[in-house]
């Protein structure tokens, strides 16, 4: 007779007790990877069926591994089934596909009766991210913005911008220079990155205030959006 209160720790025959365990667990654990990638989402393109999709997934991963067991046969018959479905879901970004495939994980991981290493993994996996997303790391760049202006030829004193670019700007680099209206103007671009706590607008100021400079145009980059 089989025993229903006891949790098994091989896929052979399973208890009905145990396969409620193994639905109950991935479904709590995919949820908090669900819940943390909603809390550390950036962009525009935000998908609720997205985020359903990764608790789903990890409860027919579990169900997947518990009809498997250890049977090779049917592993090889499951393979088989599974290769008529065509998924053509594009992700357009890739921690997207980091946070599918620990959803995965997770329900592969309960289907094995491995509930220690699910546990583990998912509370790991969610510490790692929010810690990630509150922290400046990966959001420095060389440079985060481009400077254009142009001058007359016979006016210009390139120190005296460079002067004002070392002052204001962490970094700077000429990309593109050419000409313009017959060659009587010259048009410069620089990459900058602006030194912590400097003004776009004392910039521009200070680069205007300069004779003979016309067009100062700084663009940057914003830091909050990612598409």
């Amino acid at each position: 007779m089989l025993d229903f209160l006891t949790l098994q720790t091989t896929t052979t025959n399973s208890t009905m007790i145990s396969t409620i365990y193994t639905i109950l667990l991935s479904f709590l654990l995919s949820t908090l990877i669900a819940i943390t990638y909603d809390r550390t989402f950036r962009g525009l393109s935000y998908s609720r069926n997205f985020v359903q999709a990764m608790i789903l997934s990890s409860l027919v991963a579990a169900m997947v591994m518990q009809a498997i067991g250890d049977s090779l046969a049917r592993g090889l018959g499951m393979m088989g089934a599974l290769a008529i479905i065509r998924f053509r879901t594009v992700f357009k970004d890739p921690r997207d596909i980091i946070f599918m495939f620990a959803a995965l994980a997770v329900g592969i991981a309960c289907g094995v009766f491995a509930y220690g290493v699910a546990a583990v993994g998912a509370v790991a996996f969610s510490a790692a991210a929010l810690l990630l997303f509150y922290s400046p790391f990966g959001q420095t760049r060389a440079y985060d913005g481009m400077l254009r202006f142009n001058v007359g030829i016979d006016t210009y004193e390139r120190s005296d911008v460079e002067t004002v670019l070392r002052n204001y700007c962490g970094r700077f680099v000429l990309i593109t220079l050419r000409e313009l209206t017959q060659g009587s103007r010259l048009e410069y671009a620089y990459h900058v990155r602006l030194k912590p706590k400097k003004a776009k607008d004392e910039l521009v100021a200070r680069l205007k205030a300069i004779e003979d400079i016309r067009d100062v145009n700084l663009m940057l980059q914003e830091t909050t959006v990612e598409l």
